[in-house]
C-alpha cells in the first residue's frame, strides 16, 4: 500500500500545483504522466508556454538527474512544436523560479534578437489565448 505524503503549505498554495490538480483552469497545450504544458497568461510573445513537472519542487538544480533531463527532453518537445505550428523563427527557453516556487521551464517563440525579455510580457485575454492554445493543439 502506497501511503500519500502529506502537502506542505508552500505545495498547498503553490498556483502551479492548483493547476495540475485542476483547481484553477489553464491553457493547456500538452501533457503526459509526469509533465504538464500550458500556455503563459502574461505571455513574452504569443505562444509563450509553461512547462512543469506535476510534482512539486521548488528550484530545478533539486530535481534528480532523470527528472531534470526529461524535462529538459520534454521542453525540446514543445519547442519542436511550437516552432512548427506557429512558424517562428527559434524557440528561447528561460529557467528561473522567483515569482512562482515549483520547477518551470518558460518556452518562448521568438522572431528576432532580444524577445526573450521578462520585461516584454504583458497579459493576454482569454479569447487570443485559446485561439493559440487552438493552432497548437489541432
Amino acid at each position: 500500500m502506497k501511503i500519500k505524503k502529506k502537502k506542505t503549505s508552500e505545495e498547498e498554495n503553490c498556483i502551479f500545483c492548483k493547476i495540475v490538480n485542476k483547481e484553477i483552469p489553464c491553457y493547456k497545450v500538452w501533457e503526459n504522466k509526469k509533465y504538464l504544458a500550458f500556455l503563459d497568461m502574461n505571455p513574452i510573445n504569443p505562444g509563450h508556454v509553461l512547462l512543469i513537472p506535476k510534482k512539486h519542487t521548488n528550484y530545478i538544480f533539486d530535481l534528480k538527474n532523470v527528472e531534470y533531463l526529461r524535462l529538459m527532453n520534454n521542453t525540446k518537445k514543445i519547442a519542436k512544436l511550437l516552432k512548427e505550428k506557429l512558424n517562428c523563427k527559434r524557440i528561447g527557453i528561460a529557467v528561473e523560479g522567483f515569482f512562482v516556487p515549483h520547477v518551470h521551464v518558460h518556452i518562448v517563440p521568438l522572431n528576432q534578437g532580444n524577445e526573450l525579455n521578462p520585461e516584454r510580457a504583458k497579459p493576454m485575454n482569454k479569447e487570443d489565448l485559446k485561439k493559440i492554445q487552438e493552432k497548437i493543439t489541432k
